[in-house]
């Protein structure tokens, strides 16, 4: 399947006696025994069969075991929630060893699937997703777990480019288990003492690297770049109508926000869901390589003051979602002063490129922004989710958030109540998605996030170059600015049809759901597709798995042909 053949070999990490962390589906079990084997329970097999009598005595037997082992894990107190090394230890060296093996190992190697495609209602007859009163062994525990990882989609496999995320970091998943294992909740200094302190020292230096003086302002780790950038929206509306905290929206003029018509949909449904009207959100006109026209923004600026509305707010974006483009932002930071706008960059998928000197002139002007929000979830390859909302403005975030819940957040506590960071948040418990990026910036550093990022682009450039040379490919944006790739792919018996007529458009169309689908079904990529505006459908490769090279963009290319070349 692979162009260039690579099989890693998985961990062997396991007791003597495990004989399931080969990467298989169970232990004992052969590849090709019908997956129903491995989900359903053993009463439902047990029915499933004629009712002989030897086969009567077996279910019976099947029943007594079944409620023997129940009553055994009761009697072990299983129920509890704290781990035993007698009774877990056993279990979770197995468990994490299959986990390893299946899930990290065997699944990002080039040899296996990205996934095992199986219809919805046939998945669903067949998982045993059941809950029910009596508890499950061990055993059938990492049945379960093997089940699971065979059917999930491997988000790590070098050949999913199918969202802006992917790929397995070794030392992102690293600190990712250590956060699951500390199980920590981020608002006071008492109950996380490091993670407070490494929040801190991280979004620091992320300020710093956007350009804000000193590395001073605000920030926090948010749950996704669409709360981040919700977050800026509420900062935003504070620092001009502070009274909105305690008197509501009541009375207050008709508040506006501008955004370009390609950005996230996260800036309109925030604004609905902050009680602004995604009507509010004026959508701006962008240019025929998706950034921002500039001279549109401000007319409809003008348009909205003429209108007796209050204008606070410009959402810039730095890597649109498909195509990839980066607005202008000096031209946008030159308006926003003009008018006395909060400026903010959704920086979510473009802030990556902030960590190469090559290439973070893309972002130039963004040290003038109020605020930004950056994912290093998908540039940088974090593991999900790790998204942050950066700002120039101290304290404006425990300005519009805060609460003071006594109950929390005391000011009468022995330490320095400063560090109890929690009530600039909306959220009360937190997860410490700061760990495993604070993680892999310590094993990597600084040269390996610019090495990473200059990897990624140079494969989009050498992609872009590639498919601009073979015949049937057709490039959506020329030269694109980001590892967004947009191109068509137009099959051999297309490209005879004229351009200009409705049949070769609605044939273009349907090519790339099919070779999509296709794909799925082999299992040996994923790639997605989306029309924009007046155009059909066309695939987006998304490029920031940086152990990819060039023979993997010529496996892409040549893949894509032969699954598309008869249709």
């Amino acid at each position: 399947m692979p162009a260039n053949g690579v099989c890693s070999v998985g961990l062997e990490v396991v007791e003597d006696n495990a004989t399931y962390a080969s990467g298989s589906d169970s232990a004992g079990v052969s590849e090709d025994e019908d997956v129903q084997q491995l989900f359903v329970s053993g009463a439902d097999r047990v029915t499933s069969v004629l009712p002989k009598k030897s086969d009567i005595r077996k279910a019976s037997q099947v029943d007594e075991q079944g409620a023997a082992a129940a009553a055994a894990a009761v009697s072990e107190k299983r129920y509890a929630s704290l781990p035993n090394r007698e009774q877990h230890q056993q279990f979770l060296a197995q468990f994490l060893t299959e986990v390893l093996n299946s899930a990290v190992f065997n699944a990002t190697d080039r040899a296996n699937k990205v996934l095992n495609w199986v219809d919805p209602e046939e998945l669903q007859r067949t998982l045993d997703l059941a809950l029910k009163d009596e508890p499950d062994t061990h055993e059938k525990l990492l049945e379960l777990t093997r089940a699971t990882i065979r059917h999930s989609v491997k988000t790590g496999h070098p050949y999913f480019m199918n969202q802006l995320f992917s790929s397995v970091d070794p030392y992102g998943f690293a600190g990712q288990v250590l956060t699951d294992a500390l199980n920590p909740s981020v608002y006071t200094y008492e109950v996380s003492p490091v993670f407070v302190l490494m929040e801190e020292v991280v979004l620091r230096e992320m300020r710093t690297i956007v350009g804000y003086p000193d590395g001073e302002g605000d920030g926090i780790f948010a749950p996704g770049g669409s709360m981040a950038n919700g977050y800026a929206i509420s900062c935003a509306r504070h620092k001009f109508m502070p009274d909105i905290k305690t008197k509501g929206l009541h009375a207050l003029p008709r508040l506006v926000i501008f955004t370009s018509e390609d950005a996230h949909y996260s800036v309109k449904k925030l604004a609905s869901f902050m009680g602004i009207g995604s009507d509010n959100v004026y959508a701006i006109k962008t240019d025929n390589v998706g950034k921002i026209r500039v001279e549109h923004l401000e007319s409809e600026i003008l348009r909205a003051k003429s209108e007796g509305a209050l204008p606070f707010m410009v959402s810039a974006t730095a890597g649109t979602t498909v195509i990839g483009a980066f607005d202008p932002l000096e031209q946008i930071a030159d308006l926003c002063a003009k008018y006395n706008l909060w400026m903010h960059v959704d920086a979510a998928w473009g802030g990556g490129a902030l960590m190469s000197k090559k290439y973070r002139t893309l972002l130039k002007g963004i040290e003038r922004s109020d605020s930004v929000t950056w994912n290093p979830h998908k540039l940088l390859a974090a593991p999900q989710q790790c998204s942050t909302l950066l700002t120039r403005h101290r304290n404006i975030l425990a300005e519009a958030h805060s609460t003071n819940a006594t109950y929390l957040f005391q000011k009468d506590k022995f330490y320095d109540t400063r560090y109890d960071t929690g009530d600039k948040h909306i959220q009360c418990g937190r997860r410490a998605d700061v760990l495993k990026f604070w993680f892999m910036w310590r094993a990597k550093g600084t040269a390996g996030f610019e090495a990473h990022i200059d990897k990624v682009f140079e494969n989009a450039e050498h992609f872009t170059n590639s498919i601009k040379a073979r015949p049937g490919f057709e490039m959506v944006i020329e030269q694109p600015e980001c590892t967004n790739v947009c191109f068509w792919y137009v099959p051999p018996g297309l490209r005879g049809v004229p351009r200009d007529s409705a049949e070769y458009r609605d044939r273009l169309h349907k090519v790339a759901p099919k070779v999509k689908e296709r794909m799925m079904k082999d299992g040996s990529m994923m790639i997605t597709y989306q029309p924009i505006h007046d155009k059909p459908n066309f695939f987006r490769l998304v490029l920031q798995n940086s152990s990819l090279d060039k023979s993997d963009m010529n496996y892409i290319i040549d893949e894509i042909e032969r699954l598309g070349k008869d249709l």
